[in-house]
C-alpha cells in the first residue's frame, strides 16, 4: 500500500477513538448517570493532567529504547483495554481514575503518530510540509466520522460509545506493528530530560511578550474545554421539552456539533492568507471574539427557530479553533531560537492542553454546579452567557496587553 495511504489510516483511526466519546461523553455522564457537573470537570480535567507530562515520557521512552511505532501500537492497546472497564463503573471518583489512566496511554499517541509520519516521509524522501497537511486532514474526518457512527447508532447517550473506542483502539494497536519501523535514535545518548520536557524553553517567559502570550494560551485552552464538554449535553438536554424532544437536532447532537470539525478543515486553508493580511494579533484577536460568539449563539440559539444559531455557531467554531491553536503555533516558531524551537511547542501545548484544559475543565464543572444548577436542571442560557462573557474579557485584556508589531516577512519565512 502507498505510505502515504498507510499514513492516512492511521491518523483517520487515531481521532476516530477520540471522536467516539470525547463530545459525547457529557451526554452519557449527566443524562444516563446523572453525576454531577463538578465531577465531570474532573473528567475532562485528565486530559490536562495527562498532557503535562506523559508525552515527554513517552518521547524518551521511544527515543532510549523503543521503536515509536512498536510504543504507539502498546498504548493503543492498554488504552482499548481500559476503554472497556469504563461502562461498568458506577462510582464518578473511580471513572475518574480509570478516565486519568486512558488518558495517559492516549494523549501521548497523538505526538506519536506524528513522530511515526515525520519520521516515514523523510525516509522516503517527500517534503513535509507539502505532504504531511493532507494527510493530517484525515485525523478530523475520522473524529468526524466517529461522531456520526455514535449518534445514528444511538450510543450517544449509553455507555456504547466506548465499546466503539476500545475496539478501534485494538484495531490500530494491531495495525501500528504494520506500520514503518521508526527506530530508537537516542540509544547510546544520555537523554535531556530538562530539554524532554520542554523546560528550557520556559527561558521565554523572559520576555514580557512571551510571557502574556502563553498565558492567553492557557486562557483559550480553557475555552475549548467548555466547548467540548458540555455542547453535546446542551442538545440532549432539549429532550426534556416537549416541543423540542422529536426534532432532528435533539436526536442526532453529535451530528449537528460534527459541523464544528468540518468548518475547522476550511478554515485552516485560509489562514495563509489572514495572517499576511492582517498579521498574527489580529489573526489571534479574531478567535478570540469568535469564541465570544461561539458562546453567545449557543446561549439564544435553540434546536427549532432557533437552529440556525447553533449551527452559525457551530461553523464559528472553525474559526475560533484554527486561528488561535496554528497561529499561535507560528507566532512561537517565529520567536524561537532553533535550539529551542521543539521544545517551545511542547511548552505551547502544554499551556493550552496541559494547564487550559485542567483550568477549564476543573472550575466549568464547579461553578455551573454552584451558580447555574436549578435542583436536576442546568441554566443553559446563563451558563453560555457566562462563558461568553469570559471569552470577552480575555479578548480584552489580550488587545490591550500583548505587544506585537505584523511583520510580513515574518510569515513569508515561516511558509518556505
Amino acid at each position: 500500500m502507498n505510505l502515504k495511504h498507510r499514513l492516512i489510516i492511521m491518523n483517520f483511526l487515531q481521532f476516530f477513538i477520540w471522536g467516539s466519546w470525547l463530545l459525547t461523553i457529557g451526554a452519557y455522564w449527566f443524562q444516563t448517570k446523572k453525576w454531577s457537573g463538578t465531577d465531570f470537570g474532573a473528567i475532562f480535567s485528565t486530559m490536562g493532567i495527562a498532557s503535562l507530562f506523559m508525552p515527554a515520557i513517552a518521547g524518551i521512552i521511544a527515543d532510549k529504547w523503543i521503536n515509536a511505532e512498536k510504543l504507539y501500537g502498546i498504548f493503543h492497546f492498554a488504552g482499548g483495554m481500559l476503554l472497556l472497564i469504563l461502562p461498568g463503573i458506577n462510582d464518578p471518583r473511580l471513572f475518574f481514575w480509570v478516565m486519568l489512566l486512558t488518558m495517559m496511554f492516549y494523549m501521548p499517541t497523538i505526538g506519536l503518530s506524528i513522530t511515526i509520519a515525520y519520521t516515514a516521509l523523510k525516509m522516503n524522501q517527500y517534503n513535509i510540509v507539502k505532504s504531511y497537511p493532507p494527510i493530517r486532514v484525515w485525523g478530523t474526518v475520522g473524529f468526524i466520522v466517529a461522531l456520526w457512527v455514535v449518534s445514528l447508532s444511538g450510543f450517544e447517550t449509553n455507555s456504547g460509545q466506548f465499546y466503539i473506542a476500545a475496539g478501534s483502539s485494538f484495531l490500530l494497536g494491531v495495525y501500528a506493528f504494520t506500520l514503518p519501523h521508526c527506530p530508537p535514535m537516542g540509544k547510546g545518548h544520555r537523554p535531556n530530560l530538562a530539554s524532554a520536557l520542554g523546560l528550557d524553553a520556559f527561558a521565554l517567559f523572559k520576555s514580557r511578550k512571551m510571557a502574556s502570550f502563553f498565558i492567553f494560551a492557557m486562557l483559550l485552552g480553557a475555552s475549548l474545554q467548555l466547548t467540548n464538554a458540555y455542547g453535546d449535553t446542551f442538545l440532549h438536554d432539549f429532550a426534556k421539552i416537549p416541543e423540542f424532544a422529536d426534532l432532528v437536532a435533539v436526536k442526532y447532537p453529535a451530528i449537528i456539533m460534527s459541523i464544528s470539525q468540518i468548518s475547522e478543515t476550511l478554515f485552516i486553508l485560509t489562514i495563509p492568507f489572514f495572517l499576511r493580511k492582517y498579521g498574527i494579533k489580529n489573526v489571534m484577536l479574531m478567535s478570540m471574539i469568535a469564541w465570544v460568539l461561539r458562546f453567545g449563539l449557543f446561549a439564544y440559539g435553540d434546536p427549532a427557530g432557533g437552529l440556525w444559531m447553533i449551527i452559525l455557531s457551530c461553523i464559528i467554531y472553525g474559526l475560533a479553533f484554527d486561528f488561535f491553536n496554528i497561529s499561535g503555533s507560528i507566532f512561537v516558531e517565529t520567536q524561537s531560537i532553533p535550539a529551542i524551537r521543539a521544545s517551545a511547542q511542547g511548552l505551547f501545548m502544554m499551556m493550552t492542553n496541559g494547564f487550559g484544559a485542567l483550568i477549564g475543565s476543573r472550575v466549568s464543572g464547579i461553578v455551573i454546579d454552584k451558580f447555574f444548577t436549578d435542583g436536576e436542571r442546568f441554566m443553559w442560557k446563563e451558563i453560555w452567557i457566562s462563558f461568553a462573557l469570559y471569552s470577552l474579557v480575555v479578548a480584552v485584556l489580550f488587545f490591550f496587553l500583548f505587544k506585537h508589531r505584523h511583520d510580513p516577512a515574518e510569515v513569508e519565512n515561516i511558509r518556505h
